[in-house]
């Protein structure tokens, strides 16, 4: 069974950690997977203990989807960092990152969605 981690970068303002939370249980439930989100920093839990829960849940493999629109340093840097000393600590279970969201075809229909409302409204939408 392979095990996904939804990787967001975290913040001070609770509700956006749990809006990572909430698309990883969106994601289990939509395909029935095996998700855990996990934070670099300022949110609970992080990547160590996110990998650890899909172990303990029978996993033979762990795939981190970025939850990063782009490139940047932290998936540059950091999370390769991270993921070599999770993967380091359970040699047995692979572990691979997939490409952050920019590029992703969803993308731009989610921005034209977006315009399309605030142009139906007369206004930006929240």
């Amino acid at each position: 069974m392979t095990g996904f981690i939804v990787f967001g970068h975290g913040s001070r303002v609770e509700s956006a950690n749990q809006a990572v939370r909430e698309v990883a249980e969106r994601m289990a439930a939509t395909g029935n997977y095996a998700v855990e989100p996990a934070f670099l920093e300022l949110g609970q839990p992080d990547l160590g203990r996110a990998a650890e829960r899909l172990i303990s849940r029978g996993v033979e493999r762990i795939v981190v989807i970025p939850y990063f629109l782009t490139l940047g340093t932290h998936l540059q840097r950091d999370l390769p960092r991270l993921v070599e000393d999770v993967a380091s600590r359970h040699a047995s279970i692979p572990m691979t990152v997939t490409s952050p969201l920019d590029g992703h075809p969803a993308l731009l229909e989610a921005l034209l969605d977006r315009a399309g409302h605030a142009l139906e409204a007369g206004k930006v939408v929240p």
